[in-house]
């Protein structure tokens, strides 16, 4: 399953995805990771949260980054939920293309292996593609 908040840069993606990732501590079963830009919300994260700052690995577009992804899930088979802060800039997407093509990877390891994907993403609904806007759960 995947969901998406979006929205303008600047509307407030990060803190519904901060608020999000910590309510879900109380219910969650399994291990919850968090990927960002910088290590700046460390702490505003519960700390049972995993925080990855992707930028310190050398991905340099989408299909490496879905390989980045799916090396976090498989090394950990208690994973349930992955939270992904500026999604567009850590997947180094551009195009409406590379959305859709990362959404429907997204869902294929999503279904395969059980894991939830939120993702923030900083475009107005309207001009997300399709396949993408289907899945906004909150758009601001």
């Amino acid at each position: 399953m995947i969901e998406i908040i979006s929205g303008e840069k600047g509307k407030g993606k990060t803190k519904e995805l901060l608020s999000k990732v910590n309510a879900s501590i109380a219910s969650a079963s399994g291990n919850i990771v968090y990927l960002d830009k910088s290590q700046k919300h460390m702490y505003e994260l519960n700390n049972r949260v995993r925080l990855i700052n992707v930028t310190e690995y050398p991905i340099e577009n989408c299909d490496e980054f879905l390989g980045f992804i799916c090396g976090i899930v498989s090394q950990d088979n208690d994973l349930e939920e992955m939270y992904l802060d500026s999604f567009l800039t850590i997947a180094n997407i551009d195009t409406d293309e590379e959305i859709c093509h990362a959404i429907q990877k997204l869902d294929i390891i999503s279904e395969k292996y059980n894991v939830k994907f939120i993702l923030s993403v900083s475009r107005n609904e309207a001009n997300l593609p399709d396949s993408a806007r289907a899945k906004i759960v909150i758009s601001l």
